[in-house]
């Protein structure tokens, strides 16, 4: 186990949180990417607040514990697990996956225990916090609502089937991947290798290619995901 994914090196802080306006009936975890914090996500998230059909909605934005990451350099930086590179095949910190997806199992249990159901629950993120989202949500042992993957890939794809739980609850959880023909970071076929994989093993994946765009997102891509948001979490109003 490498420095980066012992337990020991791991020091994590609260999550950033903004309160659902409304009445709380349902929860989005958006993860950041290499590099970043939560706050990184804090603009997008006020956007998406201001509209009144995502009220009633939690929003929470972990941070990355720093740790050394191979692809810096062997430099610390927050980060959700070790990159070596960013290539298909390329060898991957099974370790430190494995131990996000269980820190983000956490947070979604916390919500469940505080009354929320987990499929008004949607897990996302952007590029390595993508990744993430994807992987933590579909080998989730309850029923989420959906999950959002940004600029991001599937993580340990040759192993993948062996991680889904039993009953695969996710199977027909839908996923939503969006992604820049011009990402020279995480790149575009890597990101399509992704979505056909998770195809093929039948998952509900909707994926929208971005014209033009490099790793980041752009308004139509966050209006996208406001959108699947909306969708997938509707205000329950002053139903009980």
């Amino acid at each position: 186990m490498s420095a980066a994914t012992s337990s020991s090196s791991i020091r994590r802080v609260a999550p950033l949180v903004f309160p659902a306006i409304g009445r709380h009936t349902a929860t989005v975890i958006f993860i950041h990417g290499l590099g970043d914090t939560g706050h990184g996500w804090s603009d997008a998230v006020e956007m998406w607040r201001k509209r009144q059909r995502l009220n009633e909605i939690k929003f929470i934005l972990p941070h990355a514990p720093h740790i050394p990451i191979t692809m810096n350099g062997g430099m610390s930086m927050p980060g959700w697990f070790d990159i070596k590179s960013i290539q298909k095949g390329a060898n991957e910190d099974e370790s430190g996956i494995l131990q996000s997806r269980e820190y983000f199992h956490g947070l979604i249990q916390q919500e469940i225990k505080e009354g929320i159901p987990a499929e008004r629950i949607i897990l996302g993120g952007f590029s390595q916090g993508g990744a993430m989202s994807v992987f933590a949500g579909l080998t989730a042992p309850f029923k989420i609502g959906g999950i959002v993957g940004l600029s991001s890939w599937l993580l340990l794809n040759q192993t993948f089937r062996e991680r889904i739980p039993e009953g695969d609850v996710n199977k027909a959880t839908p996923i939503f991947m969006g992604h820049g023909d011009r990402d020279p970071l995480v790149l575009y076929d890597l990101a399509k290798d992704s979505e056909k994989a998770l195809k093929d093993m039948d998952y509900s994946v909707t994926f929208k290619t971005y014209r033009g765009m490099q790793h980041s997102a752009c308004l139509e891509e966050l209006s996208d995901v406001e959108a699947f948001i909306g969708d997938r979490l509707p205000p329950k109003g002053d139903a009980k």
